[in-house]
Formats: structure tokens, sequence, C-alpha cells
């Protein structure tokens, strides 16, 4: 409890909320660009959404997932800080919960964290090779039940889990 008390008046009702859910842009952000990221941006804009996480990926969490070198976390989460300070009018968040590990971090414990951590209903923004990966782990048949997806890239050849579950996904507009 926040133990701050305010008087409203008798009969007050709160108004409802316009803005729901929560983008997540789930990425290693190795090879993410800004217009990437401000494309993410317009849709959270567009559609909604409560904000933007941007979720850098661990070192640890990309070489077990993909096996590709990738810059240290803390050198792609300023850029993305540093991304975010120039957006300042947008919602974006950069969830660092990856970092404070400091280990490798399985896709359903990240996706469980945001679920707490994040108000319901969830979309996962990612790319057509993340997309691809996530749709090969075993868990996904359980969390594409629980999120919704937005892949980011040209139409390529998707993992034929992701094109049994085509309601739960959809393209983002190349604008």
């Amino acid at each position: 409890m926040s133990g701050k008390y305010t008087n409203v008046p008798y009969g007050y009702e709160p108004p409802p909320a316009t803005r729901k859910g929560t983008l997540i842009f789930y990425d290693s952000f190795e090879h993410v660009t800004d217009e990437q990221l401000e494309r993410a941006a317009a849709i959270a804009d567009r559609r909604s959404f409560v904000q933007l996480v941007l979720y850098p990926l661990h070192e640890n969490t990309v070489k077990r997932m993909s096996k590709d070198g990738v810059q240290p976390f803390y050198k792609r989460e300023d850029r993305l800080h540093d991304w975010r300070r120039e957006h300042a009018s947008s919602r974006v968040r950069v969830e660092g919960w990856e970092g404070k590990r400091k280990k490798y971090t399985p896709i359903e414990a990240a996706l469980r964290h945001m679920a707490e951590e994040y108000p319901a209903p969830h979309f996962l923004y990612l790319t057509v090779e993340l997309a691809n990966l996530f749709a090969s782990f075993d868990s996904f048949k359980d969390w594409i039940k629980e999120v919704r997806l937005i892949i980011d890239g040209e139409p390529v050849k998707l993992h034929p889990k992701l094109e049994q579950n085509t309601h739960r996904w959809e393209w983002a507009e190349l604008t």
C-alpha cells in the first residue's frame, strides 16, 4: 500500500484507461537499426500501448541462442538509452533485468518476468530471425497462447510452427 490517501468527491469514477498493453522489443540490439526502433515506437503509439519496452539480451544468452558474437551488454544498453533520450516524447523503457542477472536467461524466464512486470496484453516485437528461433523452442506452443507477435523484416521462409499460428502474429508495417 502506498500510504498516500486522496479525497475524491462522492460518486467519482476514474476515467477509463485509453492505453492498454505492452509492446516488448526482444533482441540483442546488435544489428537493429534506428529505423527499426522508430518503427516499433510508431507501432506502440499507433496502437495505444502503455509503453514500449526494449529488452536487450545478455552476451551469454545471445551466444547460446545463435552462436553470434556481440558487443558487451552495457554498450548495447547505452545505445538504447541514448536513443530513448532522443525520443523523450514517447513512452519507452529499457529493461535491464538481464544485465543484473549477468548470465544466460532462457526466453521463458524473460517472458515470465515481463508478464509479471508489465501490463497485459503483451506483444513481442521480433526480427524474422529471432521469431524463427523462438518458434523452434519447445516452450513456443505454450507462450504463443499468452503473447502475440509482431515480426519486423521482409517476408521470408518461416518456421512451420509460425505458419501454424498465423492468427497470433503479424508483420510490422514497413512505412
